[in-house]
């Protein structure tokens, strides 16, 4: 099969303009006109590649590659074979993201690359809806009732708008996305197959279990990003609120009332239940659960796989089932380890009476 790449090749760049556009530092300048046509993992670059190193679990990596150049610290760049050009930078994986952005801006946003700009004809857009100038909404999407949309937003291909939603400019709504009850801020990113604003989960646990009726709404505020498959309830009794710059990751669920405070990031399948409150930049790995009316301060750290039950002061670093701080969860599985290394030995070490009952 012949090689595809879904992103167009750019113009070739100089190991200058490189050093340049990353203020690294060129360190033999006779290489200033090495022209570098690609980005690749130290394993897989050749000549006209550019890499970056910075941990030694890739020393192996490093010594056999055959890039073109490579970003790496000062600490570092003695370990970089000769025949590679070495652009010291203080943070070297920083300074490739920054010519990546450079080279591939058009991958910064979740452009599904169906239909041209401009409104599609097999969109449906109804009458009193109101559009800036220079939306575009691809085909099939459907946009009701009363609906504002801002300029320079995308709404992808059969995405559903619902009465009454507000959408900021700049923003991109990934195909097959539903969106109701929702006021949605500027620049605003949804990958593929979000749904905003359906009921929260709210019963009472009784019999027929009674549902209780969710009259709130969702409010993201401007430069959030949601991957694809996230779902955020709207509220019951009061908004839920995803803060300013708070990034979420694929297939997370924010259940009702819910308040994300700004410049979170929330990594794959966590599940927040309703009512609970994360302050500003909370970090959550991936597949957290955490309970109902729980408070997560500031800059708070959960690890991945933890359940939380209790709410965690504001700074701290927590995880395990349940989540407590990460320096008692560390003692208490090795603590566990270590009797269950002894137990072992005193168990190889005497003769299992009853597993022996009952033979002949």
């Amino acid at each position: 099969m012949a090689s595809t790449s879904f992103f167009p090749p750019r113009p070739s760049s100089t190991l200058a303009e490189i050093a340049s556009l990353t203020k690294a530092t060129l360190v033999d300048a006779s290489h200033a006109e090495h022209r570098i046509t690609g980005l690749a993992s130290l394993d897989e670059a050749g000549p006209m590649h550019l890499s970056f190193f910075e941990n030694l679990r890739y020393s192996d990596e490093l010594a056999n590659t055959r890039a073109g150049a490579c970003l790496v610290s000062e600490r570092f760049e003695g370990r970089v074979p000769s025949h590679v050009a070495v652009l010291r930078a203080r943070r070297p994986f920083h300074a490739f993201v920054a010519y990546a952005r450079h080279l591939y801006s058009d991958a910064l946003r979740p452009h599904t690359g169906i239909g041209a700009p401009g409104i599609a004809p097999t969109s449906v857009i109804h009458e009193s809806a109101k559009l800036e100038d220079e939306v575009t909404v691809e085909p099939l999407a459907v946009i009701g009732p009363d609906v504002e949309i801002g300029a320079g937003t995308v709404i992808g291909a059969g995405a559903v708008i619902a009465a009454g939603v507000k959408i900021g400019r700049d923003c991109d709504i990934g195909a097959g996305s539903h969106l109701q009850h929702a006021l949605i801020g500027n620049n605003v990113l949804m990958h593929p197959g979000c749904h905003i604003g359906q009921d929260g989960f709210g019963f009472i646990f009784a019999g027929q279990h009674t549902k209780v009726p969710q009259t709130g709404r969702v409010i993201i505020q401007h430069d959030v990003e949601l991957g694809a498959g996230t779902t955020i309830d709207r509220g019951s009794l009061r908004d839920t609120v995803i803060g300013e710059g708070t990034k979420i990751d694929n297939q997370v669920q924010v259940g009702h009332n819910v308040t994300i405070g700004r410049h979170c990031v929330i990594a794959a399948k966590c599940g927040l239940a309703g009512s609970l409150t994360l302050g500003d930049n909370v970090a959550l790995g991936a597949m957290v659960g955490i309970n109902n009316h729980v408070v997560i301060g500031d800059g708070a750290q959960v690890a991945a796989m933890s359940g939380v039950k209790d709410s965690i002061p504001a700074g701290e670093r927590w995880g395990g089932i349940f989540a407590r701080p990460t320096r008692t969860w560390f003692r208490e599985m090795l603590a566990v380890r270590r009797l269950a290394e002894g137990s072992g030995a005193d168990t190889a070490a005497r003769p299992d009476d009853d597993r022996d009952e009952g033979r002949g």
